[in-house]
């Protein structure tokens, strides 16, 4: 069964992408950085746990509020199912896709077919638009696009337990004929999440977090086992890995840009100009994480330490105007 005239989003990030294809396929049509924004999706949070390899360090909010947010906002619906049962998994997708619904899932990237660099990474999000005996069809993150993975990778993939894993997650989105409108909901999403990114409830989270990762990441290189693998993978994961470029920077720059022209607001244009300097300032980051994965310096991790300082305030004080529109 294959959903006829689904057309997936084209996006650089997997849950904007997923979400993207569902809502594209009710005839809700937005760019991927106004997707972002609606779902108050620029965060931060560095992550160190014993059970991990080495930390993680990510820039947006926490896994599946993206979604969420961007349901609210727009007055739709939205459904999600989670489940410990691998059949009862199964037929909650197969009989969205049999009534011609597409269904966002969120899994373990590892374990399909068409991914050819392995990493555990459960919360990874695709929309699944089709089946038959052997595969399922699923569309996926540019750098992807639309493939097949055979339906017992699918079922590992969706089943995998960890760190960002949900019970076999999925969800469908639906309209509930009601309006809104856009400018009024831009402007509650931008204070939104520039108040949560302002009151971090833990010290590794927003601002705050960049400012403690900026003296982390020098104990991190102090106590690394795999120097060239930890620093490499993490540039990779800022950069190419469905952020957008810069840790998803780059899509709320874009997004400010095309808020300030709809809402002709002044003060957005003059963040937007902020964040085309903050994206830049993320890029070096990543770029001296790389240079620290080929050379084992540690000069470039702390010159990375103290672009981080610098991004903890210009972040902070880019967000306190965000709350003033």
């Amino acid at each position: 069964m294959i959903i006829e005239n689904f057309i997936p989003f084209n996006g650089q990030h997997c849950e904007t992408t997923a979400t993207g294809s569902l809502l594209k396929h009710l005839g809700v049509e937005y760019s991927e950085p106004m997707l972002f924004g609606l779902g108050e999706g620029l965060g931060f949070i560095f992550w160190n746990m014993k059970t991990m390899d080495f930390p993680f360090i990510g820039g947006r909010i926490k896994q599946d509020a993206l979604t969420g947010n961007i349901a609210r906002n727009l007055n739709l619906k939205l459904e999600v199912q989670e489940t410990a049962s691998i059949k009862k998994a199964w037929e909650n997708v197969k009989s969205c896709i049999d009534n011609k619904i597409p269904v966002g899932l969120k899994l373990d990237c590892y374990y399909l077919d068409y991914f050819t660099t392995k990493i555990h990474f459960a919360g990874h999000y695709v929309a699944m638009y089709g089946y038959d005996n052997e595969f399922s069809y699923v569309a996926d993150a540019a750098i992807h696009g639309c493939g097949k993975t055979s339906l017992k990778s699918l079922e590992l993939a969706r089943n995998e337990k960890g760190t960002m894993s949900s019970k076999n997650l999925s969800y469908t989105i639906h309209k509930t004929g009601k309006e809104y409108c856009l400018k009024e909901t831009i402007t509650r999403a931008i204070r939104n999440n520039a108040n949560d990114y302002l009151n971090p409830p833990i010290s590794n989270i927003g601002y705050k977090g960049i400012l403690k990762t900026s003296e982390e990441i020098k104990k991190w290189f102090r106590n690394s086992k795999n120097i060239e693998n930890e620093f490499s993978t993490t540039a990779m994961l800022m950069e190419e890995a469905g952020t957008g470029g810069a840790l998803f920077r780059n899509l709320y720059r874009d997004f400010l840009k095309e808020s300030s022209e709809i809402l002709e607001n002044e003060t957005l244009q003059n963040v937007y100009s902020m964040f085309v300097e903050i994206a830049n300032l993320w890029n070096q980051v990543s770029h001296m994480f790389g240079e620290t994965a080929k050379t084992k310096d540690i000069l470039n991790i702390e010159r990375a330490s103290r672009i981080l300082v610098d991004i903890s305030h210009k972040e902070k004080k880019a967000m306190e105007l965000l709350l003033t529109i």
